[in-house]
């Protein structure tokens, strides 16, 4: 090893050999300083909440999975990236890091050889300390032989410290309608068939580059445990298993049971790993190329179910993969032209909840099998980019829409094929990006962007796209306005701005429009959306930061006095003020002031949310508590909250009407391999006699909600 370094060092410019030796000198005396507490202490006091919370800054988007995001985020977490044995798409799926400082990191590597330590980030150029601050607990550096482990796969497993079973159990304490007795008086008779336990298991172990194994099993509340093969349900209602290989041979990746798929800019194939639009505005525009990923979350219809490999020949890599599998649709039947009766379903249902009879009766109709493949090229200097992908999607049974005017571009029929290509291209500080794509119907979508570093204090991203109103894609969700990537043009400028190095300024403008009618928008419409952030981190013990955010949109006016319909322009505004302090290590206190507003052709509504949280931090007991207060007129000024909540689980509560909010969330290690979570939440609102809707209205003016979570390592 000694004769290697020396080799490695004598090939170095003089004064990058003396800076590496500088570093080392600095690392061997720090180390000696302290020994133990220098390398862990961060990772120990980081607060992986608070940074997602910033990153998502405002929840208001209803249609991004920020749970499956969030497990993603915090796998890395666990197991973080090794700096010496990562690729660009992997760093780029942190959203930490800029296009432009990816490449930077990578031209350091080729200069330089490998990192010796976390701490030559610092030398990096275009690396800023804002940005090692968040990215040093997502990374590290490894000895050459750390992950060399030669040991049969089985071996490996047993001995993986990253190896847990996880229990949740979840209950309302009050009762809801859906588990009453039935009223023979009321028009409804509808009810749950199961209890009002909601029960989650999971098992996963894995190793960064190795392997990754899991199941899981879920029960949601008023759903049945219960055994009974003809309509498939075996214990739990919804199990989910996958294994993933890495690494082996030319073999870059080997997908077994369920998976998920992430190529180009997510235009075809996109795993869910997305934020939208936030207060990110750079590193979140463009799409990480992941490929394969092992699928441990608990949606039930945002996965592929079967077998996926990608093998690499020379520069390209080929991925190959195949999905079978039941999605919930309502069966009606029709009469065909030959007058014998078929079935038709109007669209998949992802809710993914099986606790009525009507609800159970869809569960699994429909067989949905797709398959298809990807090759992707990266030259040697990883500047360039470039794939094509194709892939059929076939149902057992068409799908016909209603026939209301907006739907008259929808799908129709029981297959649909798409192909299409994508690039990504590094210029010097300029990254572009695209992906274009058609479908069956001849529809096309389009995306591209570019984001670039104009200097080492401003950073600029600009992105376009164009999704057809006949373009038909099932599990893609590129870069746009709505839920799907159909019937929308848009145009988007997003900034970053570090005046100072404590400061830090961020805005984007969106434009869009929609060619052809909507939900609840029967005319072409359009609409913009704008946000500005301003963040103050004095030291590190406190942080502030102030946004604005607003939207105007085309809706339908409701309670009109003409005849039909028109389209009017929503307009929503939103206001965040937030504070975080730590005056000690035990101790954070942090203060949450919001305040929106809607109008429609109306009386402006308005809504607002305060929030004090106080969180205790010991050695081996983490509490952490909220107290807050919300008044909103009505559902458009909702107010979205998070909140601290067990482990893997991401909680956004949605607050509308006048009431208060209380949570209290305990973690504890009772045993060195147990870790233990209770929450217990509370909201109570005033001047109302129900709380919720239908099958979920509860009778008084409280809910209240516990779950408690155990983690066992082995």
């Amino acid at each position: 090893m000694a004769k290697g370094f020396r080799y490695r060092v004598h090939r170095l410019r003089p004064w990058r050999v003396a800076m590496k030796q500088g570093i080392a000198i600095f690392l061997l005396i720090l180390c000696t300083c302290m020994p133990l507490q220098a390398q862990d202490y961060p990772r120990q006091t980081f607060d992986f909440d608070l940074f997602v919370q910033e990153l998502f800054a405002q929840q208001e988007d209803e249609n991004v999975p920020y749970e499956d995001f969030y497990e993603t985020l915090f796998q890395y977490f666990q197991r973080p990236i090794d700096l010496n044995r990562t690729t660009p798409e992997e760093l780029a799926s942190l959203y930490i890091l800029s296009r432009s400082q990816i490449a930077s990191f990578f031209r350091h590597i080729n200069e330089n050889g490998p990192l010796l330590s976390i701490y030559e980030l610092q030398a990096i150029p275009d690396f800023d300390l804002i940005t090692i601050y968040k990215l040093v607990y997502f990374v590290r550096v490894d000895d050459a032989g750390l992950n060399a482990d030669q040991r049969p796969l089985l071996q490996r497993i047993v001995g993986e410290d990253n190896n847990a079973l996880i229990v949740r159990y979840e209950r309302t304490l009050q009762e809801r309608r859906g588990y009453t007795s039935v009223d023979t008086t009321s028009r409804s008779r509808t009810r749950y068939l199961g209890s009002p336990d909601k029960v989650l298991m999971r098992y996963r172990v894995s190793h960064t580059r190795d392997y990754s194994l899991g199941f899981t099993a879920e029960k949601d509340a008023g759903e049945q445990l219960t055994w009974d093969p003809d309509t498939r349900r075996y214990g739990f209602d919804f199990y989910s298993a996958h294994l993933q290989l890495y690494n082996k041979g030319k073999f870059k990746s080997i997908a077994l049971g369920d998976y998920q798929l992430q190529f180009g800019q997510g235009l075809l194939l996109s795993s869910g790993y997305t934020v939208g639009k936030g207060s990110e505005t750079i590193t979140t525009v463009s799409r990480p190329n992941v490929g394969i990923r092992p699928y441990s979350s608990v949606l039930e219809h945002a996965f592929y179910r079967g077998a996926a490999a990608t093998y690499t020949l020379g520069k390209v890599d080929v991925t190959g993969f195949v999905s079978s599998k039941r999605v919930d649709a309502n069966l009606q039947a029709q009469l065909d032209t030959l007058d014998n009766f078929g079935e038709f379903f109007t669209g998949i249902q992802t809710s993914g909840f099986h606790r009525t009879p009507t609800e159970l009766a869809n569960r699994g109709r429909v067989r949905e099998q797709i398959i298809g493949g990807n090759a992707t090229y990266q030259s040697r200097n990883r500047t360039l980019l470039a794939g094509i992908t194709a892939m059929a999607t076939t149902y057992s049974s068409p799908i016909q829409k209603a026939g209301l005017p907006y739907q008259r571009f929808e799908f129709g029929g029981t297959s649909n094929y798409n192909i299409g290509t994508n690039y990504a291209y590094t210029w010097q500080n300029v990254y572009l990006f695209g992906e274009t794509a058609i479908s069956k119907s001849g529809g096309l979508g389009t995306v591209n962007g570019l984001t670039a570093n104009l200097s080492n204090k401003v950073e600029l991203a600009m992105l376009y796209r164009y999704y057809a109103r006949d373009f038909h894609t099932f599990y893609g969700n590129a870069f746009g306005e709505s839920t799907r990537n159909i019937n929308e043009q848009g145009f988007y400028t997003g900034i970053k701005i570090k005046p100072f190095p404590k400061w830090e300024l961020t805005a984007f403008y969106d434009r869009f429009r929609f060619p052809w009618l909507r939900y609840r928008v029967d005319a072409p419409s359009h609409g913009d959306e704008y946000m500005l952030r301003l963040y103050f981190r004095p030291n590190r013990q406190s942080s502030l930061y102030a946004q604005f955010r607003a939207e105007s949109k085309g809706r339908n006016v409701a309670d009109n006095s003409t005849s039909i319909d028109y389209v009017g322009q929503a307009n929503r505004k939103n206001y965040l003020l937030y504070y975080e302090f730590t005056p000690t290590p035990v101790v954070n206190l942090r203060s949450r002031v919001q305040f929106s507003s809607f109008e429609l052709e109306s009386p402006q509504t308005t809504g607002y949310l305060i929030a004090q949280d106080i969180n205790f931090n010991f050695n081996k007991i983490r509490l952490s508590s909220r107290y807050a207060i919300f008044d909103t007129d009505n559902y458009d000024t909702r107010q979205y909250a998070f909140e601290r909540d067990v482990l893997y689980a991401f909680s956004i509560p949605a607050f509308s009407g006048r009431g208060t909010r209380l949570y209290a969330l305990l973690q504890f290690r009772p045993m060195r391999r147990m870790d233990v979570w209770v929450k217990y939440g509370l909201t109570h609102y005033r001047n109302q006699r129900t709380v919720g809707s239908g099958l979920e209205t509860i009778e008084g003016p409280r809910r209240s909600d516990i779950r408690v979570q155990t983690r066992y390592r082995f």
